[in-house]
Order: C-alpha cells, then sequence, then structure tokens
C-alpha cells in the first residue's frame, strides 16, 4: 500500500482515540508553541500519509481562521488577566505579555483542534468507523446500526426537502415575503419531512427484522475491521508529535 494512503486505511476507532487524546493534552497547555508546533506537525502528516482534497481543505480553513482571529482579539480586548510586562500601550489601552501569550495559544488551539479533526473526518470511511466502533470498542448494534441507517437516509431527506419545497412553489405557498411568515410557514415543511421519515424508519426496522437483526452482540462479522501495524507506527508517530510538542512548548515559553 503507498504510503500517502496510510491514514485512509488506519483503524478508525484507533484514530478515534488518538485524536481525542491529542485533544484533552493539548487543553492543558496555554502557551502559544505547543498548538502552534502541533498544527504543524499535524499538517505535514497529513501531507505524507494522505490523499485528501487540498482544496477543501483550504476553504474549510477560511472560517476557522475568522474563529481564530475572533478568539485572538477578544482575549485581548477582554482579558480578566492583565498582568506582566507590557507590550502595546495606546491611549490608555496596553497588552501585556500574559495577554498576547493566552491569546494567541486559543488561536492556534483553534487551528490545532481543527486539523485533527479535519484528518479524522477527511480520511475516515462513517461507515468503517461505525463498524470499528462495534468490533474493537464494543458498541451497541442497536446504536451502531441506527446510526449508519440514519446516515444513508440524509441524501433522501435532503432530495425530499427540495421536492416539497419545489411543489409548494409551484402552488404558490411560501412565497410570503415577511420574514416572520416564512419562518412560521416552515411548519409546511417539517411536518411532511417527519411523516416520511416515521415511515421510513418503520419500514428500515421491518425490513432488519426480517433479515434477522435482533441487536445482539456479534463475534462474527461479514466485513472485519482489522488492527494491522500500520496502526501502531502512525499512533505512535503521532502521540510522539504531541509529547514532542508539549515539551518543546514547555522549553519555549
Amino acid at each position: 500500500m503507498p504510503i500517502n494512503m496510510w491514514l485512509h486505511h488506519m483503524n478508525p476507532s484507533v484514530k478515534f482515540i488518538v485524536v481525542i487524546v491529542a485533544m484533552l493534552t493539548l487543553a492543558w497547555f496555554f502557551n502559544p508553541w505547543t498548538p502552534f508546533l502541533f498544527f504543524i506537525g499535524i499538517t505535514i502528516i497529513q501531507v505524507v500519509f494522505s490523499q485528501i482534497n487540498w482544496r477543501l481543505w483550504g476553504l474549510l480553513m477560511i472560517p476557522i481562521a475568522f474563529t481564530a482571529i475572533g478568539y485572538l482579539w477578544t482575549t485581548i480586548v477582554f482579558a480578566a488577566d492583565t498582568s506582566g510586562e507590557i507590550l502595546v500601550s495606546w491611549k490608555g489601552w496596553t497588552v501585556t505579555d500574559v495577554q498576547w501569550n493566552t491569546a494567541l495559544s486559543l488561536a492556534f488551539r483553534v487551528f490545532a483542534f481543527s486539523a485533527m479533526s479535519f484528518m479524522f473526518a477527511l480520511t475516515t470511511d462513517p461507515v468503517k468507523f461505525v463498524m470499528s466502533l462495534m468490533q474493537q470498542l464494543r458498541l451497541s448494534p442497536k446504536l451502531a446500526y441506527g446510526v449508519m441507517v440514519g446516515y444513508q437516509f440524509l441524501p433522501v431527506v435532503k432530495e425530499e426537502f427540495i421536492q416539497i419545497r419545489h411543489a409548494h412553489r409551484l402552488r404558490g405557498i411560501g412565497a410570503e415575503k415577511q420574514k416572520w411568515k416564512r419562518i412560521v410557514g416552515i411548519k409546511r415543511l417539517i411536518i411532511p419531512l417527519l411523516s416520511s421519515a416515521v415511515r421510513r424508519a418503520e419500514r428500515s426496522a421491518f425490513a432488519m427484522e426480517a433479515r434477522g437483526f435482533t441487536g445482539e452482540k456479534r463475534v462474527v462479522f461479514y466485513e472485519p475491521i482489522l488492527l494491522n501495524i500500520r496502526d501502531g507506527i502512525l499512533s505512535d508517530l503521532l502521540l510522539t508529535l504531541l509529547i514532542g510538542c508539549c515539551i518543546a512548548g514547555w522549553m519555549l515559553s
């Protein structure tokens, strides 16, 4: 297997646990270097070990950048702790090194958390993730298969919503100019969608029962999600990156 596909074939449960551990660990560090170095490192790992759509990744990072700037600005302006050496002073408004470091830490933390989330979302098949949760983390089949069925129905619900809205417009319904009337009129779309969803869920439940689904835990699976040496290598690499960034951030702060 090419090295640039390793993240795509990494065990989803292992990947999920590593991402959760990294996020919880970074939450305890308030220096700007740790999340900044981790963001750079996790981006390099995605470049080397994945084939994600970098154009989509860049588009997703645009709102993240605005969020990070918002954290930076609000933390500087409304910081509760104004102690430390004054870096900038202008018309009675001051910025201390403590404010600046805290603001940078929160801003870079947004980038680090987003990079990890995008790494998981863009390299993980949702169906294999749920199957892995059942096989490796012993998730209840009732919950797991319910989530998968609901996920498969999302595109259908979207198409039905568009069809109902077009049908209403052809009949002159839903063309109100007042905003409050449009909000009240949402129930004309929600009620048919809910009734259709209930009927579809009932049919799916009957179909699953007819095929022998009882919700009991299974030992044998049609498509087993296995652990392999690549999972250990990538996990060690990600955890080593996390520990190295924590130590480097502590030494540089």
